[in-house]
């Protein structure tokens, strides 16, 4: 297996679109001083391509950047719009959100956390 136990401190959403011809180096770039962050962490980027059926990642592992990329057969990514923002999401609404589904579901089961009463 080429890639094992990867891991991400934080994952964000480059909210809007990317042109998706950017490579590692401009996908960096735009990281760096369009967002403030440093590629350089255990944080993986993600961005959107206009078409909204891709997506590209960028993650650095302390060896080098990983750049993985996933392509919809049939449907869109429901991706925020807003360019200018950088959004942080969860483990889980990043799984939503490579399934085709919304970050921020309308209808979500609550947690209920029972005090026992004896």
């Amino acid at each position: 297996m080429l890639i094992r136990n990867i891991t991400a401190d934080h994952i964000y959403l480059a909210c809007g679109h990317t042109d998706m011809r950017k490579s590692i180096n401009g996908l960096a770039s735009l990281v760096k001083n369009h967002f403030k962050k440093n590629p350089y962490q255990p944080t993986l980027f993600l961005f959107c391509g206009r078409r909204k059926d891709r997506i590209k990642g960028l993650l650095w592992d302390e060896t080098g950047f990983l750049l993985p990329y996933k392509r919809l057969e049939n449907g869109k990514y429901q991706w925020p719009n807003k360019p200018e923002d950088l959004l942080e999401i969860t483990d889980q609404q990043l799984r939503w959100l490579t399934e085709g589904l919304t970050i921020a579901p309308k209808k979500v089961v609550q947690e209920v956390h029972p005090k026992l009463s004896i």
